[in-house]
């Protein structure tokens, strides 16, 4: 909690272009004691987090890092309080799905052709993997229903998957490396407040999976040590 918060607290602070002894003063709290939660030194009581997500318009979700909306609209379905199973499923897949969904929309409001294609290309890739890990476990499954072999599908799809990646990045850039053309690319404004007024619903499903994933990657990174090296 302590960087997410420390993080978010200071970027509104430069955000309303105020310093910080105006803070700490609105905040009720010594200047001292505002740097030392802006740059994680210590840790807020719950007081002091309502009051800043009062005096920034913020929800205390967005504050804590527990969410990307600043409404608090997208936390991540693992985060709630224990819901059931049919209803953890079912969040799940509304979850993926409108967030693919505002992903296509977004890259098809580009002005693109080249890049709505790439991307689809580049999920495709991940949708026929994870197709075939459920069929490689289902009884009677029978290898040869697809045309690459078993023991080779899953290297050829990480290096399909790199070269996708490689052409994605440059459709997005419009500058026509990888055998794409260039053209002009404008994406929409894609911050969080931009997305929800434009797709509010699929808006939260995707900033709570981008959350998700943040989650699991700053996980992996937090169990690295010091020098970015193996243990």
């Amino acid at each position: 909690m302590a960087s997410d918060f420390s993080r978010t607290l200071a970027l509104l602070r430069r955000e309303k272009k105020i310093s910080q002894r105006t803070a700490a003063g609105a905040l009720e709290v010594s200047q001292a004691l505002l740097s030392h939660y802006e740059n994680g030194l210590r840790e807020p009581g719950l007081s002091f987090v309502v009051r800043a997500a009062d005096y920034y318009g913020v929800s205390c979700d967005y504050l804590l890092g527990r969410s990307m909306a600043r409404d608090g609209s997208a936390v991540p379905a693992g985060r709630m309080a224990e819901p059931s199973q049919p209803a953890q499923e079912n969040a799940e897949k509304k979850l993926v799905s409108e967030a693919v969904a505002l992903l296509l929309d977004l890259a098809g409001r580009a002005g693109s052709r080249q890049l709505p294609q790439e991307l689809a290309a580049y999920l495709s890739v991940g949708i026929y993997k994870a197709f075939r890990y459920l069929y490689m476990a289902a009884p009677e499954s029978v290898d040869a229903m697809f045309r690459t072999k078993g023991e080779h599908f899953e290297n050829l799809c990480d290096a399909q998957l790199k070269v996708c990646e490689l052409r994605l990045r440059a459709a997005a850039a419009g500058g026509g490396l990888f055998g794409l053309e260039p053209e002009p690319v404008e994406l929409p404004p894609l911050s969080p407040d931009a997305l929800a007024a434009h797709a509010p619903e699929e808006a939260a499903s995707l900033l709570a999976l981008l959350q998700t994933v943040s989650d699991a990657i700053t996980a992996l990174g937090d169990a690295l040590p010091a020098d970015g090296r193996r243990r």
